[in-house]
């Protein structure tokens, strides 16, 4: 289980997301930490069990065991936060903004690796999940913590790339299935 073979599992009309997998992956400025625990925070918030599972097998040999439950920490955390500060934002009352959330965040003050890596993956999730008020406020952490914008992209280029992945072999499995 690999990388290599997610990208031997895309149909050839995805040429350009299986270079886009093996480029984001090779080409990485980012540390090695920072790099796989992106892709595995990103592969859990797809939800594709064969993203998660392809990655995750990979991430196993690249990763701490506590970096891999903080990657993981930030898909889940994600999950629920950009729910939440999406819909703050999407209803347009900014009062909502001014109330409490009163939803347990720990994790995010104490993630077990280092706060950069661990807000990065955040950003990274956030891309996928669609939060803007989130993405902003990660973003906002990274710039202070002194990360380049170039790094930063690279984070949402690999959340946009393994989205693609998980959406793609999830679209194939289901064309293939009503054929």
């Amino acid at each position: 289980m690999s990388i290599d073979a997610l990208k031997e599992a895309l149909p050839a009309y995805a040429k350009d997301i299986r270079l886009n997998l093996g480029s984001v992956v090779t080409t990485s400025s980012l540390t090695e930490q920072q790099l796989w625990g992106a892709l595995l925070a990103c592969a859990a918030a797809t939800r594709s069990p064969r993203v998660i599972a392809e990655i995750s097998a990979e991430a196993a040999g690249r990763l701490t065991a506590e970096a891999s439950q903080a990657a993981k920490a930030a898909a889940a955390i994600m999950a629920m936060n950009n729910v939440y500060y999406r819909s703050v934002h999407l209803i347009g009352d900014e009062t909502y903004a001014t109330l409490p959330a009163k939803l347990r965040m720990t994790v995010i003050g104490n993630p077990g690796v280092d706060k950069v890596d661990f807000e990065l993956w955040c950003l990274a999730v956030s891309a996928i999940n669609g939060c803007g008020r989130c993405l902003e406020s990660h973003e906002k952490v990274l710039r202070e913590s002194g990360m380049p914008r170039e790094q930063i992209q690279e984070a949402l280029r690999i959340a946009a790339t393994v989205n693609a992945v998980a959406a793609t072999l999830e679209a194939e499995a289901a064309l293939t299935a009503t054929v």
